[in-house]
């Protein structure tokens, strides 16, 4: 049955979920840091417990509201959890910009979301949790045909991106002695592959590895004592990649196919 919206109307509303679904991933990010559920206890206060009321849920605004204090403890809140909710939203109004309410459109909010979960854990703790990118991974694989790319694309793709960071991954172990990426990485490019393609993979990696250099510079300037052995998260850059050729798919690939 077709569903007649205005596309504005639609628009104001993915808006307006996308924030809300930020306020969901940021307990996710922050409740698998701490080995907590995501279901219990309620929305609290990380320093002191306070149960926050549902003015002190609203996303973004409440952060607006309590100056970025917590209105029990006085504590500092943590800025992150705005910019997640912003991003959030404008993934959520871009993919319906672009897409309309259909199922591609749902498809990749919820890929959105994981992106963004998986990003901010990463960035956090250098991990990117197999409790998201393998279950990603195994959905990726099953709503491909959705975004009318062919299984044989989708696998190739998962096999192409996984198979690149294999080979850096032992490459560097083997020149340097020590582990440079972590699987985290290799299983996070299955899921991306799966879900875009093959044809996804070249940008997704060039896009990656450019977006990390220019980071990997602020990294050694805020910490140089470890030097080139220095940590960066690579996962936030991949999805970015990912997410960027989701938006501008048909103008990427004109410029290598």
């Amino acid at each position: 049955m077709d569903i007649n919206i205005s596309p504005l109307i639609f628009r104001i509303f993915s808006l307006i979920l996308g924030l809300c679904l930020g306020s969901f991933y940021n307990v996710c990010i922050h409740r698998y840091l701490w080995g907590e559920s995501i279901v219990s206890p309620p929305s609290h206060c990380p320093k002191c417990g306070h149960r926050l009321s549902w003015w002190e849920n609203i996303p973004v605004v409440s952060f607006i509201i309590l100056r970025g204090k917590c209105h029990a403890c006085g504590e500092d809140i943590s800025p992150l959890y705005p910019i997640v909710e912003i991003i959030s939203g404008i993934w959520s109004l871009s993919i319906a910009w672009k897409f309309g309410l259909s199922v591609p459109y749902l498809i990749y909010l919820i890929f959105g979301g994981l992106f963004i979960i998986m990003s901010f854990i990463d960035f956090i703790s250098y991990i990117l949790p197999d409790i998201i990118t393998i279950p990603g991974a195994i959905l990726a694989f099953a709503v491909s045909h959705f975004l009318d790319i062919s299984f044989i694309e989708s696998a190739l793709g998962a096999i192409m991106g996984a198979g690149i960071f294999f080979i850096i991954q032992k490459l560097y172990k083997g020149l340097r002695g020590i582990e440079g990426m972590g699987g985290g990485d290799i299983k996070l490019m299955i899921l991306i592959g799966a879900l875009l393609g093959v044809y996804a993979i070249p940008f997704v990696v060039f896009f990656g590895a450019l977006t990390g250099l220019l980071a990997s510079i602020i990294y050694l300037i805020k910490d140089s004592s470890e030097g080139m052995s220095t940590k960066i998260p690579f996962g936030p850059f991949l999805c970015m990649g990912a997410m960027t050729f989701i938006l501008f798919k048909d103008a990427i690939l004109k410029l290598y196919t």
